[in-house]
């Protein structure tokens, strides 16, 4: 019932754009705070981006900052990630994930996209 569903991944040449979707249903999702992580072969997954607040606020991890930038669409039920000046370091699967708001114990994540950047 409960499903994110990540979607826009593939291949793209350095210095290229992605934009990433997350498309969630089974939950209320103004009720969650959304963030995107990625995980390369052999290393931990990490937070890419997130929204850390009911107003709106967001956060990066520094190795993005100023290249990429995460959206919502509430009325769409989907969070978006814009991904500009891709580099190969970027290379990754990316996952979308849900965290509970207002005291709401309970996350899902996605399944994960493919994103390689490579000439």
């Amino acid at each position: 019932q409960v499903q994110l569903v990540e979607s826009g991944g593939g291949l793209v040449q350095p210095g290229g754009s992605l934009r990433l979707s997350c498309a969630a249903s089974g939950f209320t999702f103004s009720w969650y705070g959304m963030s995107w992580y990625r995980q390369a072969p052999g290393k931990e997954r990490e937070l890419v981006a997130a929204f850390t607040g009911v107003g709106g606020t967001t956060s990066y991890a520094d190795s993005v900052k100023g290249r990429f930038t995460i959206s919502r669409d509430n009325a769409k039920n989907t969070v978006y990630l814009q991904m500009n000046s891709l580099k190969p370091e970027d290379t990754a699967v990316y996952y979308c994930k849900a965290v509970g708001l207002f005291g709401l114990a309970r996350s899902y994540w996605g399944q994960g996209t493919q994103v390689t950047v490579s000439s």
